[in-house]
């Protein structure tokens, strides 16, 4: 008999194209009301003119609003902690996160930072956030974390050399917009590296020992949107059809891993983004043939059925012949996207391949989804894969 499962997302989710030009609305028809918001996005959309426009419908609602543009790329706690010390004393009662994953996380934690009298080190974890935080509004700019629609948020501890996440239903928001029209103008690395990390977050979920019915459904609809776009989406960035696909694909890979979890893929890839500051989905994009080849016996059988929304499936393929076929795919996308395979570009050194498998080790929460543990020396190997 299965355990019992459940799945949780975002309040109020709009989609489709040009949707962020009615954000005013759809604040108003989720039930949302503020004095005083903050927008916190990149330099990068403030420029584009995004913001300027968000800015003039919250004006029209009566709200108030400021800009924030200080949360890094792949935030570190402190900075987050930083951000959060400039903002408080403002009264801010609504935020809008508008950018990457970096920028959903970091408005999600400071988010409950507002209402819960805790440090950002003390949330560490799951369920250790007590409070509702103030209503957030998340609109990603990027198609690959799915960030908008999970109760998860990720920091690095420069100090450990890792990455670690707070995992809490009041980390999601209260609206999602996702207009595709704001991703037509990602570049290429970016476009192949979340369009990766989004096809990990499926992937994984649908392996995952925790995966249902519920994450199956969200999984195998975003492994289909994202394999029939991505190189569309890279090699003609202009495809509103394409990016539409990818944008979809990467939400529906959140609710993937909210309902069941990502593994050893994303516990793998967390010290090489904690110490080597490799971006999360290039490190995920590395890693996944590799584990998935490290899982095959006790997967051949559940990898195969994404052969067919992968569009590579064939009437007289064994599940075996199915499930490397994926395998072949992702290592043929990796290629085509132009996304490294060997951590030496980034400094890695065979003498540093310990201190790496002990760090991923530690980040059980993810292995522990996994089909197939996975000793030391097992982890130590996918890593030399990626050297030699």
């Amino acid at each position: 008999m299965m355990a019992n499962y459940q799945f949780r997302t975002a309040d109020h989710i709009v989609a489709g194209p040009h949707s962020i030009s009615r954000l005013g609305h759809h604040v108003k028809a989720s039930g949302l009301k503020a004095d005083h918001v903050l927008i916190i996005t990149q330099p990068s959309i403030v420029k584009l003119g995004t913001i300027s426009d968000v800015q003039a419908q919250l004006t029209e609602l009566g709200m108030r609003s400021d800009v924030c543009t200080d949360i890094l790329p792949e935030p570190t706690a402190q900075n987050i902690a930083e951000v959060f010390a400039d903002i408080r004393e403002k009264q801010y009662d609504m935020l809008i996160g508008i950018g990457g994953g970096s920028v959903l996380d970091g408005t999600k934690i400071l988010s409950v930072l507002h209402t819960n009298s805790k440090q950002i080190e003390e949330l560490l974890g799951t369920n250790l956030v007590e409070k509702p935080g103030i209503p957030a509004v998340l609109i990603p700019s990027t198609s690959g974390t799915g960030a908008e629609v999970t109760p998860n948020a990720i920091v690095t501890l420069p100090e450990q050399e890792l990455k670690v996440g707070i995992v809490s239903p009041f980390l999601l928001p209260k609206l999602v917009i996702l207009d595709p029209v704001i991703t037509l103008g990602l570049p290429k690395p970016i476009t192949a590296a979340t369009g990766m990390d989004a096809f990990t977050h499926s992937l994984e979920s649908f392996i995952s020992n925790k995966a249902n019915p519920i994450s199956d459904m969200f999984a195998l609809e975003s492994i289909r949107l994202i394999s029939r776009s991505i190189v569309e989406a890279y090699e003609n960035g202009s495809s509103i059809k394409a990016r539409e696909d990818m944008l979809l694909g990467s939400a529906y890979g959140g609710m993937a891993l909210t309902a069941a979890g990502t593994a050893a893929v994303h516990a793998l890839a967390y010290p090489l983004g904690g110490k080597y500051n490799i971006p999360h989905g290039v490190a995920n994009s590395m890693l996944l043939p590799h584990v998935m080849e490290f899982n095959m016996d006790a997967i051949a059988e559940r990898l195969s059925l994404a052969a067919e929304p992968m569009g590579i499936a064939a009437a007289n393929m064994t599940a075996e012949q199915a499930s490397r076929a994926v395998n072949d795919q992702i290592k043929e996308w990796t290629q085509a996207l132009n996304i490294p395979q060997d951590l030496k570009k980034y400094g890695v050194a065979e003498h540093d391949l310990d201190e790496l498998a002990n760090s991923a080790s530690k980040v059980t929460r993810l292995l522990n989804n996994n089909p197939k543990a996975l000793a030391l020396n097992d982890i130590k190997g996918i890593y030399q894969k990626l050297i030699d």
